[in-house]
């Protein structure tokens, strides 16, 4: 297994919360210019698997939210995917 492959093994267990602020904290160390180029890519790399995850639960999340739709009578008519106008 690699290195890089151990080290983002945790990645999987966190919330979307969790992946997010280290997501934010990644890209605030990146943006001061203070790390040495060999740790810039290390964490490059780790923000790219945070990315990756947060979208992949974005995604679960949207496939789950489905909108009440509601009929003339203003009764519950049954659910609708988000999206679908």
């Amino acid at each position: 297994m690699s290195e890089e492959k151990k080290s983002n093994d945790d990645i999987a267990s966190m919330s979307f919360e969790q992946a997010l602020e280290q997501l934010e904290k990644i890209v605030a160390s990146l943006e001061t210019g203070d790390v040495p180029l060999n740790r810039s890519i290390e964490i490059y790399e780790r923000g790219e698997a945070l990315k990756v995850h947060c979208e992949k639960l974005l995604k679960a999340a949207e496939d789950r939210i489905e909108k009440i739709r509601l009929d003339r009578n203003g009764t519950t008519g049954g659910t609708e995917p988000l999206d679908a106008g």
